[in-house]
């Protein structure tokens, strides 16, 4: 068996004149989570105007891993910006979707966090509350965005609870599961396609998977921020890795 390359698409960092020009970023610890469990992540620009290049890109890959990022725009899934929706990133919304549709005719594998799993929601056909505190009265806090007073992103802020026969109940366990928790946005409509599989106390979701058996894998934390300390979180990435294994004849 050799080793599964793993796609990333980047997210835009705007021009700062005098300094640097546009670049396309991103956080090294989901790179050191791919790499560490066996996978060569390969970062992916921002290209949505040139589709036979992202193509080629893409039948490289034997997996999509989805990251955190800025929120993902509303006219994705029909709605208009309302005021507390936060900074976008519009190529990296074609992207990623794109990326997403072409997995899941090839059935290539797909684990997807914090922002990840709402654009695969939205790829799918669902929609996202654009702020949930806004939004959706009653719910517990879910944005613990580090600052330079707190800067952990390790942070356990709340209980998931997984559902039974589900990859995440597999991984996690039954009981109760502490996460982290770096949202304002949340999965609002469930995409035909997708099962929930967490659900945080408020009924917020937490994580989603593929109702066909392809295995796509969505959880509305940051599952790299906490491999080193919770074997449950370091099996998302074992197994994701795994199941793009690809296997020589």
């Amino acid at each position: 068996m050799s080793r599964p390359v793993i796609g990333i698409a980047t997210q835009t960092l705007e021009a700062i004149p005098g300094e640097l020009p546009p670049c396309w970023i991103m956080g090294q610890k989901y790179v050191h989570a791919l790499r560490s469990s066996g996978a060569i992540p390969w970062l992916i620009p921002l290209i949505p105007d040139d589709l036979s290049t992202l193509r080629e890109i893409y039948q490289r890959l034997d997996g999509i891993f989805l990251t955190g990022g800025v929120d993902v725009d509303p006219s994705q899934y029909g709605e208009h910006r309302a005021s507390y929706c936060g900074r976008t990133d519009p190529p990296r919304d074609a992207v990623e979707i794109q990326l997403i549709r072409w997995s899941l005719v090839d059935r290539k594998p797909i684990l997807a966090v914090c922002r990840g799993i709402q654009v695969v929601n939205v790829a799918l056909g669902g929609n996202l509350f654009q702020d949930v505190a806004s939004q959706r009265p009653g719910s517990i806090k879910h944005d613990y965005f580090p600052t330079k007073e707190a800067p952990a992103r390790d942070y356990l802020a709340h209980s998931i609870r997984t559902m039974q026969g589900s990859r995440l109940r597999a991984y996690l366990g039954e009981a109760p599961v502490l996460v982290n928790s770096m949202h304002h946005q949340a999965i609002k409509n469930l995409a035909p396609g997708l099962v929930v599989t967490a659900v945080a106390p408020d009924g917020v979701i937490e994580g989603v998977e593929g109702s066909n058996g392809h295995y796509l894998l969505g959880v509305q934390w940051h599952p790299e921020e906490l491999t080193d300390r919770d074997g449950g979180m370091q099996e998302l990435f074992t197994s994701f890795v795994r199941a793009a294994t690809p296997v020589n004849p």
